[in-house]
């Protein structure tokens, strides 16, 4: 096998490292998550009061992202990926101290560096993708996204499983011990292997070039902070409280039902290049991104109406899940296909800065749902974040008007 690797051309053992590096954090960021929910959880915090745990994580990840594409276009990628490997080491190891340390405001401090640490690794990752495949090979670049991408929020999920199964196994601390200890070989081996000038710009850049000159750009950045709110405003929240307080489900088949709607996300996304024309020889450009958003538009706004027309409580489950499926499938392709659409209009020189700029409205979306989540559901009840993520895909689709098309 070893000898099959390196047999490989260079960029490919590249982009299998970068990968690699993307799929065990990404394994550790879930588990994580599900570690911290469960865990304050048994602690008696309501389910809302979990979700503000992570409030930090989003914030922080707007920063990160507009700063780290700035970092990685100065720096080289392979340093801004191992930095993000390092500090969701050291967040690890904060949750490390003894049981009295872990108050809410630690764990909320822990997470902030964790969600540093995530877009660190996302952006350099997502940008990696582009200095590895060949200028114009665009068929080859969408693929490699999408499984990039689909792969992450797969392993996502398989991490929410992770956690509860080390929760169980080992504990609170010896779950979070293993992960830690498995992290640190994993950044030690990208430390000595990863390509030193991956993804520097040949030009510094200056500070006062954070912020995209691209029209493209900014636009697809617009459209996907409005996709990422429309997905978060009744996603974070508004779901796993809904399952809990109206079915009765037990947090256990909360989380494993949305560990498994996040895998089948993750596949769906690594499919979309079959999805979208890649069969046919095509690639997607603005006019199918304004297509796809339109079409998940009507889903939230239909699940809505179906739920305000069903009385009986078991036709209601049967609308709800039923319609996040539908929902999670059509998002997954709106979301590969954005993310195929910033790595090719980003420069090629400095590819980060873009990526960064980009992925800081991403995160800036997911701050805005998770907000709006919490404080929708408390004051009006699902149905609302339900419309409230329709409108925002409306003016998804609204802005993607604006995206260049190919003729």
């Amino acid at each position: 096998m070893f000898a099959s690797l390196r047999a490989l051309p260079s960029e490919m053992r590249q982009y299998l490292m970068v990968t690699g590096n993307y799929w065990a954090f990404t394994l550790t960021d879930g588990a994580l998550r599900m570690l911290v929910v469960l865990h304050f959880h048994q602690q008696g915090y309501s389910p809302l009061a979990i979700a503000m745990l992570f409030l930090f994580y989003e914030i922080f990840g707007v920063v990160t992202n507009l700063l780290g594409g700035y970092l990685g276009a100065r720096m080289g990628l392979n340093r801004t990926m191992n930095l993000g490997l390092g500090l969701q080491v050291l967040a690890l190891g904060m949750l490390l101290v003894p049981a009295s340390w872990l108050t809410v405001a630690w764990v909320m401090a822990a997470q902030a560096l964790s969600g540093i640490a995530k877009d660190l690794n996302k952006m350099s990752a997502k940008s990696s993708v582009k200095m590895l495949v060949a200028k114009g090979e665009e068929g080859t670049l969408y693929k490699y996204v999408a499984m990039l991408t689909g792969s992450k929020n797969a392993l996502k999920g398989v991490g929410f499983f992770l956690g509860g199964m080390l929760l169980s196994w080992l504990g609170f601390k010896g779950a979070i011990a293993s992960m830690a200890l498995g992290l640190s070989l994993i950044w030690l081996l990208s430390l000595i292997k990863l390509k030193q000038d991956l993804g520097k710009a040949k030009n510094k850049p200056k500070f006062s070039e954070l912020f995209s000159k691209s029209r493209s750009i900014n636009i697809l950045s617009a459209a996907r902070l409005c996709l990422f709110a429309a997905r978060d405003v009744w996603f974070v929240v508004a779901l796993p409280v809904y399952l809990d307080s109206q079915f009765g489900w037990d947090h256990a088949a909360v989380g494993g039902f949305l560990a498994l709607w996040i895998i089948g996300y993750g596949a769906v996304q690594s499919m979309a290049p079959q999805v979208t024309g890649k069969k046919a020889g095509k690639v997607p450009d603005g006019r199918a991104a304004l297509l796809w958003a339109a079409l998940l538009t009507l889903i939230p706004a239909a699940i809505a109406v179906l739920m305000a027309k069903t009385a009986a409580p078991e036709n209601l489950q049967l609308v709800l899940l039923l319609g996040l499926l539908i929902f999670g499938a059509v998002f997954a392709i709106n979301s590969s296909l954005h993310s195929y659409l910033i790595v090719s209009y980003a420069s090629d020189d400095g590819v980060s800065l873009d990526v960064g700029f980009y992925y800081m409205a991403n995160a800036l979306g997911r701050l805005l749902g998770t907000v709006l989540s919490g404080w929708m559901y408390q004051e009006y009840g699902l149905t609302a974040c339900l419309w409230i993520s329709a409108g925002l895909l409306a003016l998804t689709a609204a802005i993607s008007l604006w995206l260049p098309r190919k003729g």
